[in-house]
């Protein structure tokens, strides 16, 4: 079973419902918790009101960044105000985005993990308003116009089958997503309706939280990119150097890295260097991982040896990434309108190379941050 249908009400926090439920039902049946969108939506790192809406790379940013979840009895949805202080219930360690209607991927993301995160355009306010594109008697949905999506949900199901008569438009063949909304048990059958796999947007952005951890998996996270995957920086082309610097707080034993696969079957090395003084510290990495992974998203590597760091010791953390087909394959983090208009760059020390040789400052010269993180445990 999906966790319980909720209702966001007036505020544009879709983003926030559909990812946290997705979440909910990842963990499910395992463990059933109820977490906070309004933590989510009020305690990031992004200059938006809930009424504002947002987006799913807004609730990778604030997850990845470890600013919750928090529990909904901490922070209640809708009283307009959040406690300070909250911590995390949970560490998201990877999260995979499926791309461009691969509609056997999100079968079988739901079938694995449970709920997917994706968008829609909706004409609908909240459920409250007909559209030529809901048929209320068949609780069915199908858009074929040119809006962009403004609206997330989560696919709990599909129907191969589902009668292409139930729209209210021609569709080609049968088949629809079965997907719960946040907008109350009023809204579709008790919250959930069927989506045509012919409607334009359904399935092009798919967010699935797959590596949901216990707090205790990590002593510090190292990180210089609150607001996450902004924009993309290369060299026009597939592969890139990236490195971020940070001063150790503890004696403590660097044990993962993690980073944005900005597209499919990206490719990876990670090298660690210690004593960072300058760019040409960076001759000096030494590689601690190598893989690849078949989805975009974020993704944690472990180390394959924990690497000792003392207290005030300058350290970086190295990223050659390689996506077929990019020209910018790192993900930055910069101001770029509302949404990151007060993006903080004073946070980070980054580096970017085309061949791992010459490097640029990412904030002086690039002015970003990249989304490069490093995760340590405290040494005894």
């Amino acid at each position: 079973r999906p966790p319980a249908v909720k209702d966001q009400g007036g505020f544009g926090t879709c983003w926030a419902f559909a990812a946290l439920s997705a979440m909910e039902s990842v963990l499910m049946p395992e463990e059933t918790m109820e977490l906070s969108p309004d933590h989510m939506s009020l305690r990031n790192s992004f200059f938006l009101e809930q009424a504002d809406g947002g987006n799913y790379t807004m609730g990778m940013a604030y997850l990845t960044a470890w600013q919750g979840p928090g529990f909904e009895s901490e922070d209640p949805y809708g009283d307009g105000k959040s406690p300070e202080g909250l911590t995390s219930r949970k560490h998201v360690q990877e999260i995979q985005i499926i791309e461009l209607k691969d509609y056997e991927k999100i079968k079988e993301a739901v079938f694995k993990y449970g709920g997917v995160q994706t968008s829609i355009y909706s004409s609908l306010g909240n459920g409250r308003m007909d559209t030529d594109y809901y048929n209320s008697a068949t609780n069915s949905y199908c858009y074929q116009g040119t809006a962009k999506p403004n609206h997330d949900v989560m696919i709990i199901g599909w129907d191969d089958n589902y009668p292409r008569d139930n729209f209210n438009m021609e569709v080609e063949r049968n088949g629809a997503f079965l997907c719960q909304n946040s907008w109350g048990d009023e809204f579709g059958d008790e919250g959930v309706f069927y989506v045509s796999y012919y409607d334009v947007n359904i399935g092009n952005h798919n967010v699935v939280y797959t590596g949901i951890e216990e707090t205790d998996n990590y002593d510090r996270i190292y990180q210089s990119d609150l607001c996450g995957w902004v924009g993309q920086l290369g060299y026009n082309k597939d592969s890139v150097f990236g490195a971020n610097v940070y001063t150790a707080q503890s004696q403590e034993l660097l044990k993962a890295a993690g980073f944005y696969a900005t597209g499919k079957e990206t490719s990876y090395e990670l090298f660690v260097v210690k004593n960072f003084e300058n760019t040409d510290s960076l001759k000096e990495r030494v590689k601690v991982a190598s893989g690849s992974v078949t989805n975009a998203g974020y993704y944690t590597i472990p180390f394959e040896k924990d690497i000792a760091v003392e207290e005030g010791e300058k350290y970086a953390v190295v990223l050659y990434v390689t996506t077929p087909g990019s020209v910018h394959p790192m993900a930055v983090e910069y101001a770029a309108g509302e949404f990151t208009a007060g993006a903080d760059l004073t946070d980070g020390e980054g580096y970017i190379s085309a061949y791992g040789e010459n490097w640029d400052s990412a904030e002086n010269d690039q002015k970003c941050n990249l989304c490069l993180k490093a995760y340590s445990v405290l040494q005894d």
